[in-house]
């Protein structure tokens, strides 16, 4: 599929976001009058286009495999992505968040060169299909460590369980490398608010290790329309990867985002 084409149904999935921030916020209007109760809970709904600004793989990552990029076969143009973040609050200080990333890219293109991956040999000059997926999931703690008229900071920590795959596929030759595995994060909130209803929000997880990297940070504004309804818009950042004697992988993507959170 071209980068056209995964553009314009990212805008339409944008599209659809807004129509029901619409309908939330007429929503807001008509439950305003009712008495409401301290919310717990917080469902963030997040959705808009990503694209890729590097996306490289060596697997195995010795003398058997090759480099290459990923992007060469898939497209780096823009593709449709969400993410859903559901929180508790017992309290002021405390929070716990689940959150759901998924992400998937897939196009066809020809080789440059002689590519072995995963144990087979994709030839140059032959048109070969590349799917790349990076889910994620995510649990963490967050503590409010500063909170003032003006500005909230929360630290906390998390652990992201990677659900990733490559595949290629040349003809009947087929081969993918699936990796599950745990990644533990730290995270920091830092929210300025700039009057009743504005804010604006600095949302990062990550770790660095001699093995590899992952680091997710966001940058958003935010309106809050009714004590329960939040609209948000922003940039997303996610980069990372691994590199050990089996694998060899680093992306970098990046997001456009509008979102929704309810508070119940």
């Amino acid at each position: 599929m071209s980068a056209g084409r995964h553009f314009l149904k990212a805008m339409q999935a944008l599209s659809h976001l807004l129509m029901g921030l619409c309908l939330s916020v007429g929503l807001a209007q008509w439950a305003s009058a009712a008495e409401e109760k301290p919310p717990h809970w917080g469902l963030t709904l997040e959705a808009g286009p990503a694209w890729f600004s590097r996306n490289d793989a060596r697997i195995p990552n010795d003398a058997q495999g090759d480099r290459f990029d990923v992007t060469d076969l898939s497209g780096s143009g823009a593709t449709p992505s969400f993410r859903i973040n559901l929180d508790y609050h017992w309290d002021q200080y405390h929070s716990v968040r689940a959150t759901y990333a998924p992400l998937r890219i897939a196009g066809t293109n020809v080789l440059g060169d002689d590519t072995r991956f995963a144990g087979e040999l994709f030839e140059a000059g032959e048109p070969t299909k590349a799917t790349y997926i990076f889910n994620t999931y995510r649990l963490g703690y967050r503590y409010t460590w500063h909170e003032s008229d003006r500005w909230q900071t929360r630290v906390g920590a998390s652990l992201l369980i990677r659900d990733a795959n490559i595949r290629l596929q040349q003809g009947n030759t087929v081969a993918d490398d699936p990796d599950l595995g745990v990644v533990p994060l730290l995270s920091l909130q830092i929210t300025r608010f700039l009057s009743p209803r504005w804010s604006a929000e600095l949302d990062v997880e990550g770790l660095a290790a001699p093995q590899g990297r992952a680091f997710d940070a966001a940058l958003a504004a935010q309106y809050q329309w009714h004590p329960n309804i939040t609209t948000r818009v922003g940039y997303r950042t996610l980069e990372g990867g691994a590199d050990n004697d089996s694998v060899y992988t680093f992306a970098w993507v990046h997001y456009l985002f509008a979102g929704l959170r309810l508070a119940f």
